[in-house]
């Protein structure tokens, strides 16, 4: 039987809808607050409660989820005067969004003085991972609160403690490097091998099992080659997290070379007109500087 602990999920978009399907099924009460009612409201049927504003969200919450788009939704929604005041003592606040360590240890202030807590705890794995509970959590806060909610959040994935508040969020922009980088790479093999006469599609084949293997190589690199960039991750969300790794990089003196190229092409990527679609649609951006048909 389930913790009788109330999760309150902010946001029900690509990745809010299975993590309330995931934790609902496991038996927990999930209630959800979304911008669009429509989407919280097809939750319904999963055992899930729709709520119509945030506040209501707060009260009735033990543990709040927020995956909401970015920094601005987060502050509008939940660490407003209006919804904070409603939190419930000592409730947890899980901020799944990406966001800059910056803005989350501001974050954790407006939840520490509402007596709640928070853990800042970005996930990667996609809408696959959130579908089939693979994700990777990478968590920074108080130890004890983490540990004590590992039984939650092994519903969803696998949590990885890396540090204070903010440390999450440093994870999750290194692992936005890697597969921005990544998928640019694999953009530029695919169309090397297709300008040279083979079939992308027989090359990714090949590169399986391989040193080049990879979990994007294996899913990316097959919707690369399928051309099929309907969005589970959009690629103007990428952008902003190359923006911001590239943001930090300066603020700590460093110079990431690859990175600055990288988010380069995405913003071209975007200028072009193509930020709704998935993040793998970088390819047409390899291409459109090649004179390729796309």
């Amino acid at each position: 039987m389930a913790s009788e602990t109330r999760i309150g999920l902010a946001g029900a978009g690509l990745m809010g809808q299975p993590v309330a399907r995931r934790l609902a099924a496991a038996g927990y009460s999930v209630a959800v607050w979304n911008r669009s009612k429509d989407k919280a409201h097809a939750l319904e049927k999963y055992g899930v409660t729709a709520v119509d504003t945030p506040a209501q969200l707060m009260a009735g919450s033990d543990v709040i989820i927020c995956l909401l788009s970015d920094a601005q939704a987060c502050n509008d929604v939940i660490f407003n005067d209006n919804a904070l005041k409603h939190i419930r003592k000592k409730a947890v606040i899980i901020m799944m969004s990406t966001l800059s360590p910056q803005i989350v240890i501001e974050q954790q202030h407006k939840a520490n003085a509402a007596q709640a807590d928070y853990l800042d705890m970005p996930v990667s794995g996609g809408t696959t991972g959130a579908e089939n509970g693979t994700l990777s959590l990478m968590a920074g806060g108080n130890a004890e609160t983490i540990d004590r909610l590992r039984p939650l959040l092994s519903h969803l994935g696998k949590v990885t403690r890396v540090g204070e508040v903010g440390a999450g969020q440093l994870t999750k922009l290194a692992n936005q490097i890697i597969v921005a980088g990544t998928l640019s790479l694999l953009s530029e093999a695919f169309t090397l091998a297709q300008r040279g006469g083979a079939d992308p599609a027989k090359v990714r084949e090949a590169l399986l099992g391989g040193f080049a293997d990879s979990t994007l190589l294996q899913q990316q690199g097959e919707r690369m080659v399928n051309e099929d960039f309907k969005a589970r991750g959009a690629a103007k969300w990428q952008l902003k997290d190359t923006r911001s790794s590239v943001a930090l990089a300066e603020q700590f003196g460093l110079t990431l070379p690859l990175t600055e190229t990288v988010n380069q092409l995405f913003s071209q990527m975007i200028d072009a007109g193509d930020g709704d679609l998935d993040h793998c649609a970088i390819i047409r951006q390899i291409q459109r500087l090649n004179g390729m048909p796309i």
